[in-house]
């Protein structure tokens, strides 16, 4: 859960009145929210001299993005105390004509998606401005994954000129002055330029290996901004700026638009005209939108599941009434069975009627909930699959192998081309913003991640022999998440000699426990092996295990090119067969 640091005179002059701490600590609690720490610190902290303050350290829940300033907070608070409704957020067309955002082409290589708002007539003081800032932090850090999924940049519309472009260039043809910077740089110069920024280097890796980078310009060739990294200084806002001219660039539009709601209804209570905003026209190739959506859309949700849900006994109405103190507006159906509530754009993260319960069960107190025994009795156990697991560790352990417990997540090279196999054949699951290059995808097989265990422990005495009992996890269209996980033993025997032999017996022994008797005429009595060809296994030493006439495995020797890419030096045999199957039978 994010922790905000919020200035305890600022929040109740906000809310309009002051508590004690205990009084304050009750209604976080309340509100579903945590009062961590009460601390003291400066109240301008740029400032020498800044006086102290009290300052509360209040963790929100990871989903909840309105709650992570001041403005959005103190708003919650106030709609939960009922101090005032749930304001109405809404985009308008100015009187002339709209500003326009033009998104060009060659985006699509780097950053693909942007949309922008514009906030009229807004009045920035010290403390608006800091927290203006701060959010925009808190949303790159968070929902944005620290900016490769969303970033924003905020300008001073009086500045410059529209319409606007976004557009995407080599590094050495884009030139302007950074942020807070006396003189222009190339992107190029930028890059090497932030890379000793202890703020902005993290974010350099993300387009720094782009052909194009993202860069937006006004109608007379002023640079904005080269999203995701740094704003120009032409547009920087100042506490004087009187309209704000809001862009957010990323790679998922749904979290650009959850992003740029938040920024407007957080930020258009500073407005002449509260919670308005106003519209701009985004173009993507012939196709003209209006941003902000600032949708409003509506769930209905049965009394009976509710209370149901929670183990609670109360009327429509009072549900409503609970609803509505979340910021949710909620009306009864003439039937008093249904409640039907309308979720804000600031609730983005309402995405189920179980959000909806949730709230219920927030704004009704968990501590006034009856506890009470369950109506049904069960008794728990293992379930057969993990059974079997814990059954066979122990007897591969008194066989003599070693067990490892290796990462879940590989690169594709680990089960691609070091086991010579073309990874677009494999059914991986990828991940589509990985971290590092170690882990790109859900491994599909055991077998490198025990490789790299040997590898990892070559000075250790000869023979190595390793195993693992562990999922790996396969796409499955089947399946509600596209994916499936299947449970693998797999064991590695490491000498001076293969030792084809060695794993061969662990495969009798395995299959002996498993009370699978062996089938010399290669029938559907028992378990048998038959010759394959694998590239992962030396030619004429690779078999396919058979069980019930059933494929659920290979064992051989490994190729030598599967060795040196794992950067061994001694030969190795493997076994791999699936746990699954038997917990079928």
């Amino acid at each position: 859960m994010p922790t905000i640091s919020i200035r305890k005179d600022l929040l109740f002059q906000q809310l309009g009145e002051n508590f004690s701490d205990v009084e304050f600590d009750e209604i976080c609690f309340s509100f579903g929210i945590e009062l961590d720490e009460v601390v003291l610190e400066k109240a301008d902290p740029g400032e020498e001299n800044s006086p102290e303050v009290i300052v509360y350290k209040i963790e929100v829940p990871a989903n909840r993005y309105d709650l992570l300033c001041l403005e959005g907070l103190s708003r919650g608070l106030q709609v939960f105390l009922k101090k005032i409704n749930a304001p109405h957020y809404k985009s308008l067309k100015p009187h002339g004509s709209l500003e326009r955002f033009i998104i060009k082409p060659e985006t699509a290589q780097v950053r693909p998606y942007a949309i922008a708002a514009i906030l009229r007539n807004i009045t920035f003081d010290k403390v608006s401005y800091n927290s203006f800032i701060d959010l925009q932090d808190k949303l790159h850090q968070n929902l944005g994954r620290r900016r490769t999924l969303v970033s924003m940049g905020t300008h001073d519309l009086d500045t410059v000129e529209g319409p606007f472009t976004y557009e995407a260039h080599p590094p050495d043809q884009i030139k302007f002055k950074p942020l807070s910077q006396t003189k222009e740089y190339t992107a190029a110069e930028m890059m090497e330029l932030y890379s000793g920024d202890s703020h902005l280097k993290p974010y350099l890796p993300i387009i720094r290996d782009k052909p194009v980078y993202p860069v937006i310009y006004d109608k007379n060739g002023v640079v904005l901004s080269m999203p995701p990294i740094v704003n120009g200084e032409h547009t920087k806002i100042t506490l004087n700026t009187k309209n704000v001219l809001i862009d957010v660039t990323g790679t998922d539009l749904n979290k650009c638009k959850i992003v740029l709601d938040t920024l407007v209804t957080m930020f258009s209570y500073h407005c002449s005209n509260q919670f308005t905003t106003e519209y701009v026209e985004v173009e993507k190739e012939g196709r003209v939108e209006l941003y902000p959506e600032l949708r409003y859309w509506k769930k209905e949700v049965e009394v009976e599941k509710i209370n149901k849900k929670i183990g609670i006994n109360i009327t429509a109405q009072n549900i409503a009434e609970l609803l509505s103190k979340m910021c949710l507006q909620s009306i009864v159906d003439v039937s008093n069975k249904v409640v039907l509530v309308t979720i804000p754009p600031t609730r983005a993260d309402v995405i189920h009627e179980c959000d909806i319960i949730e709230d219920v069960a927030i704004a009704f107190g968990f501590n006034n909930i009856a506890k009470r025994f369950p109506k049904t009795n069960t008794i728990a156990q293992q379930l057969p699959i993990n059974k079997l697991s814990d059954l066979l560790r122990e007897e591969l352990a008194q066989a003599g192998y070693t067990e490892a417990l290796t990462f879940a997540l590989c690169s594709r090279d680990d089960v691609g081309v070091k086991l010579r196999k073309s990874i677009a054949k494999i059914p991986a699951v990828h991940i589509s913003n990985p971290k590092t290059a170690e882990f790109q995808i859900a491994r599909t097989t055991l077998l490198p991640g025990i490789l790299k265990t040997i590898n990892s422990n070559k000075s250790m005495p000869l023979p190595l022999k390793l195993f693992e009992v562990s999922d790996v996890i396969q796409q499955d269209p089947e399946t509600d998440v596209g994916s499936k996980n299947f449970r693998t033993l797999c064991a590695v025997h490491y000498n001076k000699t293969p030792g084809f032999e060695v794993i061969h017996g662990l495969l009798d022994r395995v299959m002996q426990l498993l009370d699978v008797p062996f089938s010399p005429n290669k029938d559907k009595t028992g378990y048998y092996i038959k010759a394959a060809d694998d590239p992962t296994y030396f030619p004429g030493r690779c078999a396919e295990v058979y069980v019930w006439g059933d494929l659920v495995g290979k064992l051989g020797v490994l190729h030598p090119e599967v060795i040196t890419a794992f950067e061994l030096n001694m030969p190795a045999a493997a076994m791999e067969i699936s746990l699954q199957y038997f917990c079928r039978q």
